[in-house]
């Protein structure tokens, strides 16, 4: 639920996306470190999966793949 209803409409969408296709392909880290990332702010969020600003290392790998899916469904 924490994936819905943020802070900007873009974020829900890429988001929620995200949780409903690989929520449940995670192991127990990789969701600690999604859960970590939903309590970042959505401005920030928004410019680590555009690409605008780089996230920080511990996010990386998941922001990438969080990336790749928002450009996949375009």
């Amino acid at each position: 639920m924490r994936s819905m209803r943020r802070g900007i409409k873009e974020m829900d969408i890429i988001l929620s996306r995200y949780a409903d296709i690989r929520l449940t392909e995670l192991d127990a880290a990789q969701l600690d470190t999604y859960d970590a990332l939903l309590s970042e702010n959505d401005q920030d969020l928004y410019q680590w999966v555009t690409g605008q600003v780089p996230p920080p290392s511990s996010f990386s790998a998941l922001i990438a793949d969080i990336s790749g899916m928002a450009l996949a469904s375009k």
